[in-house]
């Protein structure tokens, strides 16, 4: 694949992909498209000790996914893992979520991660997510949902009315973030729109248009509002990909790639969980037994599994944090990686990251097989460090871990900024890996 293919498949991606759920059913129409054989967790897979060529996919909550390809014994060989996230920092709706003020309709919203708020504001956003509801047979239904299309912002406060906006300005979660939906009539003011029957008619024209039976009644969702501005690169040399959700979507995407078009000479394993902006303490997050489950049933006992993660290995990808040029002095000045420069490895004393100097230098290996240049990264020593779902999966199944990303601007920002050539170095070295 050349470097264009791969960055205009990864731009359609995130556009297709504007919650965690979207972004694995983008990644299952990828794999079925690839010949990759779906399986479920309620089933019997007999796949114990399995060497000859199977590629298979399973999916938890339809928010996290692993993949898996089988070639050789897994006892002998080990299993060439990489691992990401689904998820991004948004604002979710909240469960009674209407408020009516000023014959303005609004909805309330929680924060979900670490999100770098002002930029959500004066953006054309628009809704996505699951319903649950039943359906007029009375069976309980599941459908993902996306407006796509303008539905809402949140109007800034003009500067007359907030003199010190540019020096001195924080945002109150509660009262500053309910994005507008519409206006009311004047007539009834007070009136509040029902946000569950706006719900169940969006539901109903995604239904109608395959034939399906229609929802009776909403139950639940979970919705998130994202930036109908589409992916793009940018720059005078087209040097940048801007698009929301590069953390982390840009690593799901490069992965799934990666495992898809290798050789399939080695066993390999992508595995992308939902939840790691918030601690991935969940049944779909890293802290959940997916993963673990999921390489126990491919051997025969506990022993086994042991003997497979001798001999295998975890590359975490996530994004990592480029040196600022407005903002040089937030980094360790020997350790500021430069967009475009290849892919960074992630590494801290304190086990914010799982990289060592064995894993390390096992990843710089396959970039020196690959010819793509790397780089390290090292937080300020007077400064926090964030985490990833690296030392998690180290923890959990003992298996030798690299924390690794490309270089971006303004993370967990509602439109964040990496490298063209970064994401397809990135791709380069785990085809390498897999192969």
């Amino acid at each position: 694949m050349q470097n264009n293919d791969f960055v205009n498949g990864l731009l359609d991606f995130l556009k297709r992909s504007p919650t965690p759920f979207h972004a694995v059913q983008s990644m299952v129409e990828i794999l079925e498209d690839a010949g990759f054989k779906r399986l479920t967790e309620k089933e019997q897979w007999g796949l114990k000790n399995k060497t000859i060529g199977g590629r298979y996919f399973v999916t938890r909550n339809d928010s996290s996914i692993i993949t898996f390809q089988l070639n050789q014994s897994l006892l002998e060989h080990g299993i060439n893992m990489v691992g990401a996230h689904t998820d991004s920092p948004c604002l979710k709706v909240k469960p009674n979520p209407e408020i009516a003020i000023n014959h303005y309709v609004q909805l309330g919203v929680e924060v979900y991660g670490g999100a770098l708020l002002h930029p959500w504001f004066d953006r054309d956003l628009s809704l996505a997510g699951r319903v649950s509801y039943v359906d007029e047979n009375g069976q309980l239904a599941h459908q993902l949902v996306d407006w796509k299309k303008a539905v809402a912002t949140i109007p800034s406060l003009a500067i007359h009315l907030d003199r010190q906006a540019n020096e001195n300005h924080t945002i109150n979660k509660q009262l500053h973030l309910p994005p507008v939906l519409m206006k009311l009539a004047k007539r009834s003011p007070k009136q509040a729109v029902n946000f569950n029957d706006l719900l169940r008619d969006k539901v109903n024209d995604q239904l109608a248009a395959n034939g399906d039976v229609k929802a009776a009644t909403i139950l639940d969702y979970e919705l998130s509002f994202y930036d109908m501005q589409s992916p793009a690169v940018i720059g005078l040399n087209d040097d940048f990909i801007a698009s929301a959700r590069l953390d982390n979507l840009l690593s799901c995407y490069t992965g799934l790639m990666a495992l898809i078009e290798n050789s399939g000479q080695q066993n390999g394993l992508l595995v992308c969980n939902d939840h790691e902006e918030v601690g991935s303490v969940s049944a779909a997050g890293a802290q959940g037994n997916f993963l673990k489950s999921v390489l126990t049933r491919l051997c025969k006992n506990e022993e086994e599994v042991s003997r497979m993660m001798a001999s295998s290995l975890m590359i975490s990808v996530d994004n990592a944090h480029a040196v600022h040029p407005n903002f040089a002095d937030k980094h360790d000045q020997n350790h500021g990686p430069i967009i475009n420069d290849g892919p960074v490895i992630k590494t801290n004393a304190n086990q914010r990251y799982a990289s060592n100097s064995e894993s390390s230098a096992i990843f710089k290996q396959w970039c020196a097989l690959a010819d793509v240049p790397v780089q390290s990264f090292v937080v300020r020593s007077d400064m926090g460090c964030g985490s990833t779902i690296g030392p998690i999966t180290a923890n959990e199944l003992g298996v030798r871990t690299v924390d690794v990303g490309v270089p971006t601007f303004a993370m967990h920002s509602i439109r964040e900024l990496a490298g063209c050539l970064d994401a397809f170095y990135l791709y380069r070295v785990l085809v390498k890996y897999f192969d």
